[in-house]
Formats: structure tokens, sequence, C-alpha cells
């Protein structure tokens, strides 16, 4: 399986190289900076406009706008400081509408959007784009999460109390880019709760009913946009150094399940809008391979390491 995965694109490769064939630094590196020259990442930035939009627009339409190139590209692992990625997001956070701290792209929504805001600040932190609006951001988001541990981009808009699956992913990444970066904010905590979130649901049920709250946060397309999915929610974990905690066994066997006879993971329909250009073919997904294994190994190497912990139980010692 390794073998077909090295045959991917570069995008594919340098992950496989680093998380998977325990590859030594440099070869990793190598392969990663080829992400801009070859391949998916080539293709991307020869399709950016001379003023450092994509299509014109910041985010709309989806999904080739600014704002979601730009995350396409953070996925396939555009190094930070590349400069047409910075003039990227120059554009999207020059033009982002400022209130409190949050952010909006939408000229016709007069209040800032937590998933609007994560998105930006994952990408200027991703990416290490300077504003002076960044820091701002992050207390804001921090502000913003619920009592639940979840964030919810219908707060603002209707006072809603619940967390939503979709919101709190995105901020999630935002913060762990934040964290990444070296970022003086205390989100280590806001970061625990709202994987404690998502543990409460198992994922993907009601806390309340226990029942499957969407049967498409079963299926996983990439990219995944600012949709959540179960593979999505599972990858943020070994991503952030978080424990594998028991309560994400029922998500890793819906991860499991989906692998095909062949020992790949299968290519999903992608959520509906334009997009440049198609990655995979209907069949077997590199992508999703690779992410599946990935969150396997770190999954079994966890039950590996439980299991040496056992403790030895000895008979005692007779008078």
């Amino acid at each position: 399986m390794l073998a077909w995965l090295l045959e991917g694109d570069p995008a594919i490769r340098w992950q496989v190289l680093r998380d998977l064939a325990g590859a030594a630094r440099d070869d990793v590196e190598r392969e990663r900076r080829r992400v801009a020259s070859q391949g998916w990442g080539a293709q991307l930035l020869a399709r950016q406009d001379p003023d450092g939009r994509w299509a014109g627009a910041l985010y709309s339409p989806k999904w080739i706008s600014t704002t979601y190139t730009l995350l396409l590209l953070q996925r396939l692992g555009l190094p930070a400081g590349h400069p047409r990625a910075l003039v990227g997001c120059r554009q999207i956070w020059q033009g982002a509408h400022f209130q409190d701290g949050g952010l909006t792209l939408a000229r016709s929504i007069g209040h800032p959007e937590a998933c609007i805001t994560a998105m930006l600040v994952s990408l200027a932190f991703g990416f290490d784009y300077c504003d002076e609006h960044r820091e701002g951001a992050v207390r804001w988001l921090l502000g913003q999460q619920l009592d639940d541990g979840g964030w919810n981009c219908r707060s603002v808009r209707d006072g809603s109390r619940h967390g939503s699956f979709h919101t709190s992913i995105s901020v999630l990444e935002a913060l762990l880019e934040y964290e990444r970066a070296g970022g003086e904010l205390p989100v280590e905590d806001a970061m625990r709760r709202g994987r404690r979130f998502f543990l409460d649901h198992r994922l993907y049920r009601s806390h309340r009913t226990g029942e499957v709250v969407d049967p498409a946060l079963r299926r996983f397309p990439f990219p995944p946009q600012w949709h959540f999915d179960v593979l999505r929610g599972l990858e943020h974990f070994p991503a952030a150094g978080a424990p594998a905690d028991p309560d994400l066994g029922e998500a890793i066997e819906v991860v499991r399940r989906a692998r095909r006879a062949d020992g790949a993971w299968p290519v999903y329909r992608g959520y509906s809008g334009r997009t440049w250009f198609l990655m995979e073919p209907a069949g077997p997904s590199r992508w999703n391979t690779l992410r599946a294994m990935r969150v396997l190994r770190w999954w079994e190497a966890r039950a590996e390491s439980d299991a040496h912990q056992v403790p030895q139980v000895t008979s005692p010692a007779g008078p």
C-alpha cells in the first residue's frame, strides 16, 4: 500500500514519507517543496489572479474562491511563507469586515462568524501571514466557546447555545495552527473542552438520544471544505497530540469498515459546487487511504501502549 501511495501527487508523497514511512526530515521537506512546483499545488497556484485572488472572489463561489483555494493549498502542504499564499491571505484579511475582533467576508451579514473567522485564523497562522488583527480574532474565537465546549456560527446570529460539529472542527483546527505558531494566548483549555464536546457525541451521535446526527458524517469527501465528518474529526486528535480516548472507538470502527477489499479507502463524491479540477476519479483514494491509515496507526499505537501498561498480577508470597 505504501508503494501505491508514493506513486501519487507530491502532496500525498510528503505526508506518506513523514507519517507512514518514517523518512528522514530532509527527504520529507524536499518532497514537500515540490507541492508548489508540481502536481495539484502547482495547478492551483497557476490559477491565481494577478491581484492575488482566485476566481476574482474572496469567499464565493464555492469551492474556487480565494478562501477555499488557500484552504486546499494548506491541506496539500504548501509551505508556510510561500509568497503566493501570503498575497492571497492579504486579500482575504484586508477584504474582511471586523466586529469586536471577529470577521466575516459576506457584505450582506452584519455580524462576525465563527466559521469564517476560524478559516482566516487557520490560514494566517498556517501560512505565517502577519496582520494586526490576528490575535484579536483568536481572542474573539475563545470568547465564543459555548458551555458544551463547542462553537456555533449561529450563536451570534440567533443565540444558539449548542455547539455545531462543522463550526467546532474549524475552530479547533484554527487554534491548533495558532498553538503551533507559538501564539501567546492560552488556548489549550479551550481545545481540550472542544475535544470533549466531540467525545461526548462519539463524534457523530446525539448526546441526548444516541442517534446518528447525520449519516453523511460517515462519508469522507476530500477536501472536506467547511463540513465535518468522522475522519476529519479523528484527524484532529493525533495532530494535536491528544490522547486516544476510548470514546473514539466507535468512530474508529466507522473508518475501518469503510476500507475496500483491495485495502484502500474509496473516493467519495464531493460537495456541490465548482472545483478547479478533479483530483481523484471514482475508485480507490490515495487521499483517504493516507488519512485513514494515519489515524489507525495512531489508534493502534495507543492500544499497544495500553497493553504494555497492564499491571502484572502475581501470586501472594507464601508464609
